[in-house]
């Protein structure tokens, strides 16, 4: 049995539309107003591991579709990156989507995908594995797709001879149905006590004061 190392080597992955959408059912926050440096250390400390890396993950609004959205993830990724987080983002890509309405009637409305993201956390999981670079994988996301990276990641500990876990946190109340973390991980739940002590002062929206406002 490979030894349990101590201190345990730490990635934390965020990904922050996963984790902004979740927030949102779990605890009605219109806004990723969460602080991932601020939760990264309050998830890994508890346990005794060694926050080595933080990386962010999301798409971004084209600045002359969505003025807003663009500013806001434009400002908030510059504040993450002066601290020491590896920002990585992917322009949405846009697409009309067609519903059926009563009456035969049908509306057409522009939306936007998120492309790629799930990908790159996979390949920057199963790389950082490879090249010995943490011992513990924590992954902010519900994603189930990174169930096949959990697998990868236990066959690259065999070859290897030692200890590796991949974990993933997530925010739970009563009102938010999915209380999965990501297959063949473990779990860590994020209530609302938590996610509040890791909200972020500064608020990113365009208009708002840099000295922060009170989240909805």
């Amino acid at each position: 049995m490979p030894t349990e190392p101590t201190p345990k080597r730490t990635i934390v992955f965020f990904d922050g539309q996963n984790l902004f959408y979740a927030a949102r059912e779990a605890f009605g926050y219109t806004y990723p107003n969460y602080d991932p440096v601020a939760l990264a250390d309050a998830v890994c400390r508890p346990r005794g591991w060694t926050v080595q890396e933080i990386h962010f993950y999301t798409g971004i609004h084209a600045a002359a579709r969505d003025p807003f959205w663009h500013g806001f993830w434009t400002n908030k990724l510059a504040v993450m990156g002066a601290r020491g987080a590896k920002v990585i983002s992917r322009p949405l890509r846009y697409r009309n989507r067609t519903v059926d309405l009563p009456g035969g009637k049908q509306f057409t409305f522009p939306t936007a995908e998120e492309k790629g993201i799930d990908v790159r956390i996979a390949v920057d999981l199963i790389r950082g594995a490879h090249h010995n670079r943490y011992d513990v994988g924590l992954v902010f996301s519900q994603d189930q797709d990174l169930a096949e990276v959990a697998e990868e990641i236990r066959c690259i500990a065999q070859e290897q001879n030692r200890w590796i876990k991949l974990a993933s946190a997530f925010p739970v109340s009563p009102t938010y149905s999915n209380r999965r973390g990501v297959n063949k991980t473990d779990w860590i739940p994020i209530d609302r006590n938590l996610y509040d002590s890791c909200i972020d002062p500064r608020d990113y929206r365009p208009g708002k004061t840099a000295g922060g406002a009170t989240p909805p």
